[in-house]
């Protein structure tokens, strides 16, 4: 909560130790739990797989956009929307951080 008063330049990514504690598979695991469709009936079982972190870096050498998959936001304005994401998972609140 702390860090929501901050300004941006100041912010850290404290989210990031979150996926530090999971394997990849555990992650993917937990991001199919997390899409699976409740409410539509369908009882199938839903798999994702991530390509390894390395792999994505190796593809696309000049982006940053591996966020989603490590926590690694590449800027402080990213780190605003992380928290404030937090923040709002942690309170149970829905829609938009941004």
């Amino acid at each position: 909560m702390a860090q929501s008063l901050k300004p941006a330049a100041q912010l850290k990514n404290h989210v990031k130790r979150i996926y530090d504690a999971f394997s990849d598979k555990e992650l993917s695991a937990k991001a199919a739990e997390l899409v699976y469709p409740t409410k539509s009936g369908w009882k199938g079982e839903l798999v994702i797989v991530f390509q390894k972190i390395e792999a994505l870096h190796k593809a696309c050498p000049t982006s940053q956009g591996d966020w989603y998959f490590t926590g690694n936001y590449p800027t402080p304005g990213g780190y605003s929307v992380l928290n404030q994401a937090f923040i709002n998972f942690w309170e149970k609140r829905e829609g938009r951080s941004y």
